[in-house]
């Protein structure tokens, strides 16, 4: 098959990826017509939601430190626990929220609400939290910072370190499902923005696809 014969198969795949591509490009062009402020929280409020998420990672990090006694490797744990869930949570919060709102995958106020309170909860403040427990527990085993119990007691004894500190936690990630709600209705307000200039202009969006 040549190159100009594979250009020309019209699967409905391709014609699927065509229309979602179409539809974003004029979304975003008429995205760049809404005021600056408008712009810069549909482009960039999901970092806020990253950065908290760093955030509570560097915090759940600082409590299993201090349980575990852990004194050493200060940077190299707290690094990761502040990238990893920056990048994790913009990613997926772009992947599964903005993404699909902007390419007309779902248009429902209260799905894409939903949708940003699971992610600001469970990627934004649990993750990091369920994160910091191996990287510290690795720390504590090869620094002999505190006593560890034996395999058949292990699962008790990580239960009963990690209470405490989800305990001290769940006030950063009810914070982050929060957050994650407030992006989402944002960002679904802009979308109906635009929606409503489209229709002002006498352009369907629904027509916009075909």
């Amino acid at each position: 098959m040549t190159g100009r014969e594979f250009l020309e198969v019209d699967s409905p795949q391709q014609r699927l990826f065509l229309e979602r591509f179409k539809y974003m490009e004029i979304m975003q062009k008429m995205l760049n017509e809404l005021p600056k402020a408008d712009q810069n929280l549909c482009n960039h409020g999901s970092y806020f939601l990253a950065a908290n998420s760093s955030l509570c990672g560097l915090a759940a990090n600082n409590f299993f430190r201090n349980i575990l006694h852990v004194r050493r490797a200060a940077i190299a744990s707290a690094l990761p626990m502040a990238v990893i869930p920056f990048i994790s949570t913009a990613a997926v919060y772009e992947v599964f929220l903005r993404q699909p709102l902007f390419s007309g995958e779902i248009n429902c106020e209260v799905c894409a609400v939903v949708r940003g309170g699971f992610i600001g909860a469970a990627v934004g403040g649990f993750y990091p939290v369920l994160m910091a427990l191996p990287v510290n527990a690795s720390l504590a085993a090869r620094y002999s910072s505190s006593p560890l119990p034996g395999k058949e007691n292990l699962l008790r004894f990580w239960l009963t370190v990690s209470q405490p500190v989800f305990r001290k936690m769940s006030l950063g990630v009810v914070i982050q499902a929060l957050t994650g709600l407030y992006l989402a209705t944002k960002h679904h307000g802009i979308y109906v923005k635009i929606i409503e200039r489209m229709s002002t202009a006498g352009r369907d969006p629904e027509e916009l696809q075909a």
